[in-house]
């Protein structure tokens, strides 16, 4: 944000399954940040965009939705899906892409960082080794809407789908990736194509990567075709600092660049307007997993990862690091009575977000 403000208006948002049980734990870490921080940080909770209030209503968000959230800074989102109770393409569709899409959070940003006492699966990484970030376009590309298919269930079944790629849509999401390329020690941008195979879109976004490259000559650029990139990141993590990549592509990697982490339950996810003209939603990745849900096991890192990410974006970079280094004592301590047994511990929810907030208390402004 260009003005920085001590208040942020918050929707809060706790959806499905586990996003239930950690979203408590990601605003009691909050509320701890902003007390040593003397920010105001004001919570408000809905219960829509979930499969308990589809069952009640027929639909997962109601009719003014946008503008009862268009009045907040930001919605602070846990999870969607239950696929028992309502199917995956109409949870997902009627409620998070939605917010993707009609508050033009065009750029979805996800951090790959090795952190300690995390264990890594691949040899001889230890934290520091990895750590960049991956930036996705996240509202139009291959996941566009523009289809169909007609001859159903005959010999001349057709079925197409459309990649749809606009000089704006490619132009803002390279910007930001290159902004945020030149604020970091590395100054370094990979983007992420397949131009040698996908022989229309693909070029194009390479010349596009070319044209705002001249704009940003302190930024060492280099690009990978998507086959190769993946390889890489597995190799050589250490090489990569921001990566961007078309919403397919950036889908793909976003997940595979935590999971070279070492866990993927842990990871936050920002889905950003970068101009503030909408709210911007901030969540963890792993989902509503209902194999676990209801027994207070989930790991809330994720989601008090995400609400760290949420204070960066706004410009509170003292809070946010006091945040972030919470966690990273709390993984780094390893205590098994705290820990979920995701990362081997015997903890559950509560005393894994329990640690963390006191760590946050406990530091000195």
């Amino acid at each position: 944000m260009s003005d920085l403000k001590k208040s942020l208006k918050i929707a809060v948002i706790p959806g499905d399954g586990i996003g239930l049980e950690v979203m408590p734990y990601g605003i009691k870490c909050l509320e701890a940040a902003a007390k040593l921080y003397n920010l105001d940080l004001q919570f408000e909770s809905f219960d829509f965009a979930s499969c308990e209030y589809y069952k009640k209503h027929g639909d997962m968000l109601p009719k003014d939705w946008k503008e009862t959230l268009s009045c907040f800074d930001a919605i602070y989102f846990g999870a969607v899906g239950l696929p028992d109770v309502v199917p995956d393409h109409i949870s997902l569709w009627g409620s998070l892409l939605q917010f993707r899409r009609v508050f033009d959070q065009y750029i979805n940003l996800r951090p790959c960082r090795l952190m300690p006492g995390v264990k890594c699966p691949l040899a001889n990484r230890k934290p520091g080794d990895i750590d960049f970030w991956v930036v996705r376009e996240n509202t139009e590309g291959e996941y566009s809407s523009i289809g169909g298919r007609i001859f159903e269930g005959t010999d001349r079944e057709f079925v197409t789908q459309e990649t749809i790629m606009t000089r704006i849509g490619v132009d803002r999401v390279l910007k930001y990736a290159f902004e945020l390329a030149k604020t970091r020690p590395k100054a370094h941008l990979t983007s992420a194509t397949k131009s040698n195979g996908i022989s229309i879109t693909m070029p194009y976004w390479d010349e596009r990567v070319k044209e705002m490259q001249s704009h940003y000559p302190e930024v060492r650029t280099d690009k990978f075709h998507i086959d190769i990139l993946c390889a890489h990141i597995v190799q050589k993590p250490d090489f990569f600092d921001v990566i961007v990549g078309s919403n397919l592509f950036g889908d793909i990697l976003s997940d595979l660049g935590p999971a070279c982490t070492g866990t993927i339950g842990i990871a936050p996810s920002g889905n950003i307007n970068p101009e503030g003209k909408f709210p911007s939603l901030f969540e963890p990745v792993h989902g509503s997993a209902p194999d676990i849900a209801g027994k207070g096991i989930a790991n809330p890192v994720g989601m008090i990862w995400a609400g760290q990410m949420m204070l960066e974006h706004f410009g509170f970079k003292d809070a946010a690091g006091a945040m972030l280094k919470a966690i990273e004592n709390v993984l780094a301590a390893g205590r098994s009575d705290v820990i979920t047994a995701d990362m081997g511990g015997e903890g559950d929810t509560a005393s894994f977000g329990n640690a963390v907030e006191k760590e946050i208390l406990s530091m000195k402004p």
